[in-house]
């Protein structure tokens, strides 16, 4: 199996499979790669529907050139924490940060946002943003502004008083409840349209169909969510001296 980074060629490849609807797995055999490695390459290059191999070939190129010269230098650099591999860790990140974009994010908010969640301590001040991200305290305020609206991070501070910005465990249980409450809202202008447009009517007769199929849906998430809150506060398995 080769290794090593894909080839301009494999990338051309790789686009052709996505516009004739191949699976990623189906790709990456074709090409002889893990499936991981095609699955990262499109998520990181503008998902299934962009992709395009001469942009994300550039691309890649320009985020090498840019690692290089960020990289540390000298014996006293510091070592990413628990071990963890620095490369794999940026592209996870890369990958993210696409994810988020899909669903609506703009970069910078998707960015500022994966930088908190792949934290340890799960919150950062706006100069660790700042510092972190290398970019400007503006875009970061922007990013928080967003984000503080949809409910995924909130504010606190630490023992020196300093502003933190967090996405603890509970912060994904309100986001998801506050976006299952918009989509009722949805519901609720639907079906202020019903009197409006004449019952029985067929533009009606939509609306009312939608307002019913949104009332489901919203109630549906509120329930899984409430059910579901406690995996958010799940702890890892520790595993004794006798079975590890």
């Amino acid at each position: 199996m080769p290794g090593g980074r894909l080839t301009q060629q494999e990338r051309q490849q790789i686009a052709l499979g996505l516009a004739d609807g191949l699976a990623y797995a189906e790709i990456a055999r074709r090409l002889d790669r893990p499936t991981s490695t095609v699955t990262r390459e499109v998520m990181r290059n503008g998902g299934p529907t962009a992709y395009r191999a001469d942009l994300a070939h550039r691309a890649t190129e320009h985020r090498a050139h840019r690692r290089r010269k960020a990289a540390p230098r000298g014996p006293n650099a510091p070592s990413p924490a628990h071990g963890r591999d620095a490369e794999a860790v940026r592209e996870y990140e890369e990958v993210f940060t696409t994810v988020f974009m899909q669903s609506g994010l703009p970069k910078m908010t998707a960015r500022v946002l994966v930088c908190l969640y792949t934290t340890d301590e799960g919150s950062l001040t706006a100069s660790e943003l700042v510092q972190r991200l290398q970019v400007s305290p503006a875009s970061v305020s922007k990013a928080i502004t967003f984000l503080e609206s949809q409910g995924l991070v909130r504010r606190e501070r630490d023992e020196r008083r300093r502003e933190r910005y967090a996405v603890d465990n509970d912060v994904m249980y309100q986001s998801t409840v506050a976006s299952a409450r918009a989509t009722a809202q949805l519901g609720e202008t639907a079906r202020q349209g019903v009197s409006i447009l004449g019952p029985g009517t067929p533009a009606a007769t939509r609306l009312e169909n939608i307002a019913r199929f949104v009332d489901f849906i919203s109630e549906s998430i509120v329930r899984a969510a409430e059910q579901a809150r406690e995996v958010l506060h799940t702890q890892p398995e520790t595993t004794s001296d006798s079975t590890a």
